[in-house]
């Protein structure tokens, strides 16, 4: 069966067509990526795909949500647009919808994708368990998070909210950070610091303990800053970075159970060189009487270039089997 699936989050939304059938993904096309800023709903975002595309577009599609999934409207966490199902079939001229957790569609992915798809973060070497809980972390425009529980040869997805947890300083630095972040913020969540956006707050806010000038940089510049290594207090905040972002993945780890950790979203493939070098691992496994645990944990980060729209479409095949 021929469908589309829609990856849609705070920065991109991405349209492919898909061949599912008897719960699985046969085949993904290349990607249409566009801007979430260029167009003003889902639908003028569907319509430019079918543009795009040569041929009709399908009478299915199944859509990987950058937010909660529950109600009659749908609203992405970190962009404007809203999705109401009920009119979805009509608005998109479609028969069958279906809409997914942006994580879960990852989570779904993970459980689809073979060995070749992962490499070693930290933790013991070796494939993924097939049974228990692996948590799903995606440092991308927010923090995603998500559950896969293996158990007899079965695989279950579970979507959550993680990312929105309180930030928990662990150090005299952190706890500086913190009291300056919550004067903007208020409550600070973990995403405010662990995600793409994160850093710069993180390079204001060292700036400021530190009494330095920081500069007016938008995202992708202070990223590519920070990872030449050429404005030293962007550096610093990259480490940080990494050191919360293990804090988090370890207390995630340890909320659900989980006896492996899989990273996912295009930032954490774009950074995955750094990992060895980081300070993740240490902050991963700092769970005072929980260490060991945390030792023998394996940590890998997803390498397949589009995750969330292989999980949308196997997510439908499993509906549709």
């Amino acid at each position: 069966m021929r469908i589309a699936v829609a990856d849609i989050g705070g920065t991109h939304a991405r349209f492919a067509l898909a061949e599912v059938n008897d719960g699985q993904c046969l085949s993904l096309s290349e990607p249409v990526t566009l801007g979430t800023r260029d167009h003003a709903s889902f639908q003028t975002a569907w319509r430019e795909f079918g543009e795009r595309i040569d041929g009709d577009l399908p009478q299915a599609i199944s859509i990987a949500f950058a937010g909660p999934v529950d109600g009659e409207v749908l609203k992405l966490t970190n962009n404007p647009w809203v999705i109401r199902p009920a009119l979805a079939q009509e608005k998109l001229g479609v028969t069958r919808f279906k809409v997914i957790n942006d994580f879960a569609a990852v989570a779904h992915a993970v459980g689809a994708l073979k060995d070749e798809h992962f490499d070693h973060i930290a933790g013991p070497e070796g494939p993924l368990p097939s049974e228990g809980v692996t948590s799903i972390v995606g440092p991308g425009t927010g923090l995603g998070v998500a559950q896969l529980l293996k158990t007899g040869g079965h695989a279950h997805v579970i979507a959550t909210e993680g990312g929105h947890i309180d930030f928990a300083p662990l150090d005299g630095l952190e706890d500086k950070m913190l009291e300056r972040l919550r004067k903007r913020y208020r409550r600070v969540s973990v995403e405010r610091i662990a995600c793409g956006s994160g850093l710069a707050n993180i390079y204001e806010a060292i700036g400021a303990i530190e009494g330095k000038a920081v500069r007016e940089l938008d995202d992708r510049e202070l990223w590519a800053l920070a990872m030449s290594g050429e404005d030293p207090l962007a550096a610093a905040a990259l480490d940080r970075f990494f050191l919360s972002l293990g804090a988090v993945a370890g207390d995630l780890a340890l909320a659900h159970g989980a006896n492996a950790v899989v990273l996912a979203g295009g930032l954490g493939y774009r950074i995955r060189h750094l990992f060895a070098s980081s300070g993740f691992s240490d902050r991963f496994i700092a769970k005072g009487r929980f260490e060991r645990r945390m030792e023998a944990i394996p940590v890998k980060l997803v390498t397949h270039p589009q995750p969330g729209l292989l999980g949308a479409a196997v997510a439908f095949a499993k509906d549709h089997s």
